[in-house]
């Protein structure tokens, strides 16, 4: 059964602690654990917290930036990768997010050479582990930053390309709700999620992420998420708002609006699974 998780990116002003104790408390079944959080608080402690609130993680965000695009090289990109993987097999996570990096001064074919390069590597670990590596690809107007992959066909074709059952996609619907195509190709692109991020916003990505309270915006959320359900995706629904209105917003109205939202989209029988 679909499951509706919160990312700690969502209610970015609360500790993990904080997040931990207030999503169990409002009845939440996974949670998206951001390292950055997590490493302030301690893995091996945020571990046991999360075990002791019997809270599951959907997905540990993120590894990547292969092509040298945030300042690391290759290897040192490599390594902290690795490192995520030990992090997400210690949680128990449902996947690792994976950011290829951005293009920056490389060719395409590079910036594609590099990170095939990596998957290569990480790809072996990741499998041993029974871990799942998610790659997160983004709309090119606001996630040109993070990653060069701003393509839906030429991610599934890269994850394809690989054949392994530890290489899937990330989806986020703030990214690619707006496509008018999204939901005539779900059914193709079902069987290659690790995880659907729930975003949304009031006008398509551009520039700084600016996300707005689920079923507020202009994304057809309800629409995406029966065609998963009909394409057979029984996967962890991922809650990620950012941007300044949810800043500004009370958490727990955030949290309680999604969870009313969820259970409406995916249905009364569905919605048992929060």
């Amino acid at each position: 059964m679909a499951r509706l998780a919160v990312s700690e990116l969502t209610t970015l002003r609360w500790s993990f602690e904080e997040d931990v104790e207030r999503l169990a408390a409002a009845g939440i079944a996974a949670i998206g654990v951001w390292r950055h959080k997590l490493g302030d608080f301690g893995e091996e402690r945020g571990a046991e917290l999360l075990a002791d609130s019997r809270l599951a993680v959907s997905s540990l965000q993120w590894a990547g930036g292969f092509t040298g695009s945030d300042g690391r090289s290759h290897d040192e990109s490599l390594h902290d990768a690795r490192t995520a993987i030990r992090t997400a097999e210690l949680l128990s996570a449902g996947c690792l997010i994976i950011h290829s990096g951005a293009r920056g001064a490389h060719t395409f074919n590079h910036a594609r050479r590099l990170f095939r390069q990596a998957l290569n590597k990480l790809l072996p670990l990741a499998e041993e582990r029974g871990l799942v590596l998610a790659i997160e690809p983004m709309h090119a107007d606001c996630g040109g930053g993070f990653t060069f992959l701003n393509c839906l066909d030429e991610t599934l074709e890269l994850v394809a390309g690989f054949g392994s059952r530890s290489l899937k996609i990330a989806l986020d619907t703030y990214h690619w709700g707006y496509e008018p195509s999204l939901i005539g190709r779900l059914p193709a692109l079902a069987p290659h999620l690790a995880v659907v991020q729930l975003g949304d916003g009031r006008e398509p990505p551009r520039g700084e992420t600016n996300r707005c309270p689920l079923g507020m915006g202009m994304i057809p959320l309800p629409e995406i998420v029966a065609a998963l359900a009909a394409s057979g995706y029984d996967g962890d629904y991922e809650v990620e708002l950012m941007g300044e209105e949810i800043e500004a917003a009370d958490y727990g109205e955030i949290i309680e609006c999604s969870k009313r939202k969820f259970a409406e989209w995916l249905g009364a029988e569905s919605g048992a699974g929060l």
